[in-house]
């Protein structure tokens, strides 16, 4: 299509614990990924980037190079990089531009996150009291759809051993070491269900993708890896989701729902043509739940799927190959461009020992961020 968009560059500065700032990180994942495009600074026409706890992260530029380039900002929570990314490649296919950069980068203090509530549109009393982003969330949504659902807790656990298998294979990632199912399940309990080592952990990090008109893709890369559609959407009244503090709470599809069948239906292929999947697992219940969610499996069929190693890397339907956010961490602004890193890698079949076999065609990654936004993005070869 005339309109498509070509990702010709990736790069990543390591997750984990640095004595360096987010903005340093940043520009490291900037100019690896330019370097991955056979490219410079001053090639970039626009950028956009995204972050948490940097405010202005278009002030990257005083460290890469005072070119003059338009920089926007984006912030969605979790689901940050969704933005940055459709905002990026949105303006190529508008015709704007030819060429651009998008950024995301983030440096968290240890601990859960206890930001400021009014952030994302809540009240300050709600994190006050202790309801704002901690375990028991995550916990009480696990607990329900396990039970609906007839899945065990054992399943849970091999979800997270298998990212930490996975990040064992990742040298970028924070935690590299593997741990049993038996470690997991023996773990303290954080909020039932899910054991301490079924979260992951806040932590530092920043990733960068460089992207062009598709037409031109091939001046910089044999392979490009096409950018099909990044659709983000909201919950909806009455979804049981982060912040249903009041009103009835009704049953409805989460919003990860309507953004993975937004993006297959931009796309036009559908989740069975998916060879490689990047799920947000902030927990372990998580990916279980957004297997279903984006439509890759039906509901209940979970269980099943990992016990035969399904999303393992070698299995039919490989998840979180690099670690997802169990092994990697959550810097929030660069989680979903770690994400789309790790598809290219993939897809380009440069993955070293996580390498899905195969020469998979295809991938998706779904980002959610609180109180209720997600973000769906499909690449192909």
């Amino acid at each position: 299509m005339a309109d498509d968009v070509a990702i010709i560059g990736v790069g990543l500065h390591p997750f984990g614990r640095f004595d360096k700032t987010a903005m340093q990180m940043g520009t490291d994942a900037i100019r690896a990924a330019l370097a991955d495009a056979g490219l410079e600074w001053r090639d970039m026409q626009f950028a956009v980037g995204g972050s948490w706890e940097i405010a202005n992260p278009d002030a990257i530029v005083g460290q890469m190079g005072l070119t003059g380039l338009p920089f926007t900002n984006v912030f969605n929570a979790c689901a940050t990089s969704a933005g940055v990314t459709e905002a990026c490649a949105d303006a190529i296919r508008l015709g704007k531009y030819d060429i651009g950069i998008a950024i995301g980068l983030d440096k968290h203090p240890r601990g859960a996150f206890t930001v400021d509530p009014s952030l994302v549109g809540m009240p300050r009393w709600y994190g006050e009291n202790g309801q704002y982003l901690t375990t028991k969330f995550f916990g009480m949504k696990a607990n329900r759809y396990l039970h609906d659902h007839g899945i065990s807790a054992r399943t849970l656990a091999r979800v997270a051993a298998k990212n930490y298998r996975n990040g064992v294979l990742n040298p970028n990632a924070f935690r590299r070491k593997p741990i049993s199912e038996e470690e997991i399940l023996a773990s303290p309990m954080l909020n039932y269900p899910l054991t301490h080592y079924m979260f992951c952990a806040p932590d530092e990090g920043a990733a960068a993708a460089v992207m062009c008109r598709a037409d031109i893709a091939h001046r910089y890369t044999s392979k490009p890896i096409y950018l099909r559609a990044v659709e983000i959407r909201t919950r909806t009244y009455g979804a049981y989701e982060v912040n249903t503090t009041y009103g009835p709470v009704q049953e409805a599809p989460a919003p990860s729902v309507f953004a993975a069948r937004a993006a297959f239906e931009s796309a036009g292929v559908s989740p069975q043509d998916i060879d490689v999947a990047q799920l947000q697992d902030t927990d372990a219940g998580a990916e279980v739940i957004h297997m279903a969610e984006t439509g890759l499996c039906a509901h209940g069929e979970q269980e099943k799927l990992i016990a035969e190693g399904a999303t393992e890397i070698s299995g039919s339907l490989p998840v979180n190959t690099d670690g997802g956010l169990i092994a990697n961490g959550e810097p929030i602004g660069a989680s979903g461009l770690r994400q789309v890193h790790e598809l290219v890698l993939q897809l380009r079949g440069t993955a070293g020992e996580r390498q899905v076999a195969g020469s998979p065609n295809a991938g998706f990654a779904l980002l959610y961020g609180a109180p209720g936004t997600a973000g769906a993005t499909v690449v192909t070869t």
